[in-house]
């Protein structure tokens, strides 16, 4: 439904790509086990999950825009939520852990996890998707989405 549904590459075809242990040098630890081991921090655990601000979402790995602040909504999930990506920022990849089919979404720069997309929850967005991201995940900019009006675009 939303306008992002590229699938992952094959690995090695990232712009940002590292090895392991570069990442490992680059993130925390926390960072690193949800980013680069596909975990999954606790709910409500972050500040990004209420946070309002008007303002940019960046991949916290490697600075990629993700999300702008206004596809952001209220879930109640307990993780930040977006109803729709940067064009091109995120891919999406068929996850079959824990026994259930679900979508993961990767940063399409860095291969990054970043969580996982729902579709038909009945949300009212203009995609009908939560895009269900870690906090740890993020890094919050507020003065690209400023200067991205500021300069009279409306993207990035």
């Amino acid at each position: 439904m939303g306008s992002n549904a590229s699938t992952a590459s094959a690995p090695g075809n990232f712009p940002k790509a590292k090895s392991q242990e570069e990442w490992r040098t680059i993130l925390s630890p926390a960072q690193f086990k949800v980013l680069r081991e596909n975990g999954t921090e606790p709910g409500f655990s972050h500040e990004y999950e209420i946070k309002k601000e008007p303002g940019v979402y960046t991949c916290a790995a490697c600075d990629t825009p993700l999300y702008k602040s206004d596809t952001k909504f209220k879930s109640g999930c307990g993780w930040p939520a977006f109803f729709d990506a940067i064009p091109g920022a995120v891919n999406r990849k068929s996850d079959w852990t824990f026994g259930m089919k679900r979508t993961e979404i990767r940063c399409a720069a860095c291969d990054s996890h970043l969580g996982h997309v729902f579709e038909g929850e009945g949300f009212p967005t203009p995609t009908d998707e939560r895009h269900c991201v870690n906090g740890i995940c993020l890094r919050f900019n507020e003065e690209a989405e400023s200067k991205t009006k500021a300069n009279g675009g409306g993207n990035l």
